[in-house]
């Protein structure tokens, strides 16, 4: 690769002229859509820019085509790459069959610390819409990506994990609101000081770079009083 890699300055991003960005082709129609993506990306580059600047794409390996390439479907030398090069692209990756990683975009999530998941919702003109004036819809979205039910901690219905933990919470912590422990799923959703400052932080340093007149916290507080509240 001739390209030079993404690196964060002073608490902000340093794009070269050459940036290397990183890519995961994806399975199903990621073969397909992703070579699109990068003739797009490059084409906006190369119009914006005026030859001036140029991505330097590398693949990295996820999904079915490491598995079948590897033995792995997440192999160590992909997050590596993904850590080191700090801005990356995917496509999308199937879930596999059976025991270990249940879903591989959590399982990014989860590796990377990836705690933000941000979503800009808007209208666009010519779209049909419900509201009276879809126009004035426009609002980023900051979820938290890595604690509450985000974190995977759960055990299936009938296991022998969640017979101990309800038998634990039932006896031990005298929880008497499982309506059908028989046949219940049980998550637990941790909720740390730490990781809720983080996604705030994020949210109202977006709002101060992006000149946004508000930043709405919304929670479940009256229910969950302990880790909402």
């Amino acid at each position: 690769m001739n390209g030079e890699p993404v690196v964060m300055q002073n608490g902000k991003l340093h794009i070269p002229n050459n940036p290397i960005i990183h890519y995961i082709e994806g399975d199903g129609i990621g073969v397909d859509i992703s070579p699109v993506m990068i003739s797009v990306v490059d084409a906006a580059v190369e119009k914006a820019y005026s030859g001036t600047k140029k991505i330097v794409w590398n693949e990295v390996l996820a999904g079915e085509k490491a598995f079948n390439a590897t033995g792995e479907w997440l192999p160590e030398v992909t997050l590596d790459a993904m850590r080191s090069g700090l801005v990356s692209i995917k496509g999308p990756l199937t879930t596999p069959v059976g025991g270990g990683i249940r879903s591989l975009n959590v399982a990014l999530r989860q590796k990377l610390d990836l705690f933000a998941c941000v979503r800009p919702v808007r209208w666009y003109d010519g779209t049909p819409s419900p509201v009276k004036t879809p126009g004035d819809v426009d609002m980023i979205i900051f979820r938290e990506n890595s604690e509450d039910v985000y974190a995977g901690i759960e055990w299936e219905a009938g296991s022998d994990g969640v017979k101990k933990l309800i038998d634990f919470l039932t006896n031990e912590m005298g929880v008497d609101k499982i309506r059908f422990p028989n046949t219940s799923g049980i998550g637990i959703k941790p909720i740390s000081q730490e990781g809720t400052d983080r996604i705030v932080r994020a949210a109202l340093q977006y709002a101060l770079d992006n000149d946004k007149d508000s930043v709405t916290l919304v929670h479940k507080g009256n229910i969950m009083k302990f880790t909402e509240g």
